[in-house]
């Protein structure tokens, strides 16, 4: 863990979304709502809560991060390139022709990409995975995944919580992305999740809920997730807004995978400056 103020973590989120949304205007592709809505809890675990080493990526002993929802990686490549795994300058490379940055997290290209992600629902099984290898090897590693609400109508979520659930990892923590949309439309309309701290409760997780755009409640929980060593996986389910901070976006399922024109890029990069609050 790494000793950063609240303000700073909150200055570098911003950034991040101002970074994310540029590469997707670039490529004209893309995938900002969730981008914005994960935003702070990327922050939070790059910025302050792992234990990673970027002129080392594959060092052994790493924190691991999962995006099951690869197709925000946009946040997370900007979060990658800020603490030096690649050139900032290839951020503008995004979905382009051989570049490192495609539309889902590729481990074979880019550097800090721990597993490759896109199919919604095998991200946060890799991370158990991941998370029952630390356990049998006697690691002290941690294992991070970041899900979608949407996602979770995935059975596979739940036969891999049923898994982390069995051999009591708790270094598995899972943070849920709960912003309510999804492509299509809402959640609830498409296919209701009900409540997911109650079922992750139920397969046997300590389960939290918090707003996931609260950066003090983030560090508070990944504090106290910290110290939990009781055989129980970690579930924080986060309430966040699909677009948060631009006017135009928060809470419009159409911007789940449209880029902006410039225009609309304008703008939403004037609102993230200023700090938009509905």
């Amino acid at each position: 863990m790494q000793e950063v103020s609240v303000e700073k973590l909150k200055e570098q989120a911003k950034e991040l979304r101002k970074t994310a949304l540029t590469m997707i205007y670039k490529a004209q592709s893309g995938h900002p709502g969730g981008s914005m809505s994960a935003a702070d809890i990327v922050t939070a675990l790059y910025f302050r809560e792992m234990n990673i080493r970027p002129e080392e990526p594959k060092w052994e002993d790493r924190d691991r991060f999962v995006l099951s929802k690869g197709h925000v990686c946009p946040i997370l490549y900007s979060a990658l390139a800020v603490k030096g795994y690649f050139d900032k300058e290839i951020l503008g490379t995004l979905r382009k022709q051989g570049s490192i940055l495609q539309g889902h997290p590729d481990m074979k290209k880019c550097p800090g990409i721990d597993i490759s992600t896109g199919s919604l629902g095998q991200g946060i099984s890799c991370a158990t995975g991941m998370a029952l290898a630390g356990k049998r090897d006697k690691k002290d590693y941690r294992v991070f995944t970041l899900v979608g609400d949407g996602e979770c109508q995935e059975g596979q979520v739940w036969e891999a919580a049923e898994t982390a659930a069995k051999y009591k990892l708790d270094n598995l923590i899972v943070f849920v992305d709960n912003n309510r949309l999804q492509n299509d439309g809402t959640c609830e309309d498409i296919m209701p999740t009900q409540d997911l701290r109650e079922k992750f409760a139920a397969f046997g997780f300590e389960a939290y809920r918090i707003n996931g755009h609260l950066m003090e409640e983030i560090i508070d929980v990944l504090d106290m997730v910290r110290i939990h060593n009781n055989g129980k996986p970690k579930a924080i389910i986060c309430n966040t807004v699909k677009g948060k901070g631009i006017s135009f976006m928060e809470n419009v399922p159409v911007w789940h995978g449209q880029a902006p024109d410039e225009q609309q890029y304008k703008k939403a990069m004037e609102d993230l400056e200023r700090g938009f609050e509905a």
